[in-house]
Order: C-alpha cells, then structure tokens, then sequence
C-alpha cells in the first residue's frame, strides 16, 4: 500500500493577500497556497473566491476569479479604480469620543455599506471619556442611527470592554474596519485577533514578498468570522457619488423616493418633495437630512 499523501491538483480557495503579481490563497482544507494569476485575471483581490490548478513547476495558477458579491475600489494615481478587497459581509465603522464624532463621515462610511450591499455596525470606542466629552447633540445622533435600524456599541480598545460582544456580531462574516486616524482601530483590532492564525506569515518563510504595498489581508477569527485589514482598507471612503446614489445611501430616504413630484428631485429645493415633507412631519430625521444637503452641495 501506498504511503504518499494525495495532494490535490486543483480546487477552489479564498484571496487572503495579494503582494505583487502573486497572491495567497486560503484552500478549502485551511492549507494555504502560493497562486500566480493570467493577465486577464490580474484585477484578483483579497477576498476574492477563486479556482486554482496546480502547475507541473509544483507552483499554482489562478484560472477562475467567482462572482463578487461586492468589491471596494480605490483609484489609482492614474485615476483608474482598482479593487482592493472584495465580497465584504459587515463594514464596522468606528469612531470615538476623543477625536470627537464627525456623524457626516459615519453617515458616508453607511452610504459605503447600503451601496455595498453590507451590514454597517457604528462603534463608539473610548467609552471611558464618554462622560467627558459626549455632548447631548452626540448622545440624539447616536439614538437617530439606532432608530433607523443601526446597530450601536460602545468599546473600548485599551480595556478590551465591549469586545465579546462585538465579535459576536462579526461571527459568520468577512469584517473590516473603517473610521478615521486616531478613534482607535488599531487597538480594536488588536483586542480581536490576539490569537488569530496571521495567515499572511506564511507568504514565505525566506521574508520576499513581504512588503507595505500589499492591498489587504484576511485574518480568520472564532466562529468562521474574518476581519479583512489595511491602511488602505481602514481608511476607504466610497468617492464619486452622484445624488441619486447619495440619497439611496439614506435609507430612511427610501419609502419616500419615488414619492416625488419630479423623478429627479434632488430633495432640496423641488417642490412638492416627499422626503421634504417627512422632514417636516419628523418622520425623517432633520440633522441627518441637513447632513444629506451638505453632503449633496459638496458633490
């Protein structure tokens, strides 16, 4: 009888990082595998499901990038998009109390979500400096997020409170975090995966390959949960909106769209505007809606 360990010559794995023209892939038996992709597959990113064959070199191929559920795109310094992750389930979008909440930033990381079609979960960190700095404006902002169907929780990155059960919420899904430089991503991040498989370590064991240029990785957690992260990824904002995808990043706006008398109100000055009317009636909140106009007299 044979002793030799059947090694599979082809198969289907996930994007886990990507440096240069080669990318690691996660295969379904949790191995992970050096992959090379054809030219016309070169837009693969980390996230991306795809099918692998092994070559007679012993090296791998990409031949098939599958259908993304969603993909984030950043453009390049020659205006061209270019994806760097894809098939994201959850955007945790996080800010604190010291730097203070800028709600028009978090109302455009939920735009990013509705449009990627992803959960958005708003996470206030640095819970200690709540009594210090939360101000009533922040407290109503916060109650406006929850009652549109937002979920909101309170960490803290340095204590580790409020960790359990924001990994719960992540549990299932590919996460990222998104929020902007100082509300503590890192130390969030840092709490979550202190004893995550860094599967990136394994890119090689002679040290090439590694380098800060790498779009993004994927970190497997408990509970089949994955957090996908980068500089470039923590601080994406979705960019060339027009107004109608602005105002479908709203989506309180939603039952009132098509309730206009012009079908292409900007909801600003039309008359006869339905979400105006809401507005008014204060079934629409009116500082989420004066955030909308800022944001829509800024595209």
């Amino acid at each position: 009888m044979s002793n030799e360990t059947h090694v599979a010559t082809k198969g289907t794995g996930r994007v886990i990082t990507r440096f240069g023209a080669e990318l690691l892939v996660q295969c379904a038996d949790k191995t992970t595998l050096r992959c090379t992709t054809k030219r016309k597959l070169d837009n693969a990113a980390c996230g991306d499901w795809v099918d692998w064959q092994r070559n007679e070199t012993g090296t791998a191929r990409i031949d098939k990038i599958h259908k993304r559920k969603n993909d984030i795109t950043r453009l390049t310094y020659r205006g061209r998009p270019k994806t760097i992750a894809a098939n994201v389930d959850q955007l945790i979008i996080v800010s604190s109390w010291l730097p203070e909440p800028i709600w028009s930033l978090v109302d455009r990381y939920i735009i990013a979500a509705e449009r990627l079609n992803a959960e958005a979960l708003i996470v206030i960190n640095k819970t200690d400096l709540a009594e210090e700095y939360a101000t009533p404006e922040d407290w109503e902002a916060l109650k406006e997020y929850e009652h549109i169907g937002y979920r909101v929780l309170h960490v803290s990155g340095m204590s580790g409170e409020g960790i359990d059960e924001l990994h719960k919420t992540m549990s299932g899904k590919t996460n990222i975090l998104l929020g902007r430089s100082g509300v503590g991503k890192s130390s969030i991040a840092n709490q979550i995966m202190p004893d995550a498989e860094i599967v990136t370590a394994n890119i090689s064991t002679s040290g090439e390959g590694r380098h800060t240029t790498t779009t993004a990785n994927l970190y497997e957690l408990a509970d089949e949960a994955y957090l996908m992260d980068s500089p470039g990824v923590r601080d994406y904002v979705p960019d060339n909106l027009d107004a109608i995808q602005l105002a479908n990043g709203y989506r309180e706006f939603i039952p009132y769209l098509n309730s206009c008398r012009f079908s292409n109100c900007t909801h600003n000055h039309e008359p006869q505007c339905s979400i105006r009317q809401a507005v008014e009636d204060k079934e629409i909140s009116p500082n989420r809606y004066q955030r909308y106009l800022d944001a829509l007299n800024n595209l």
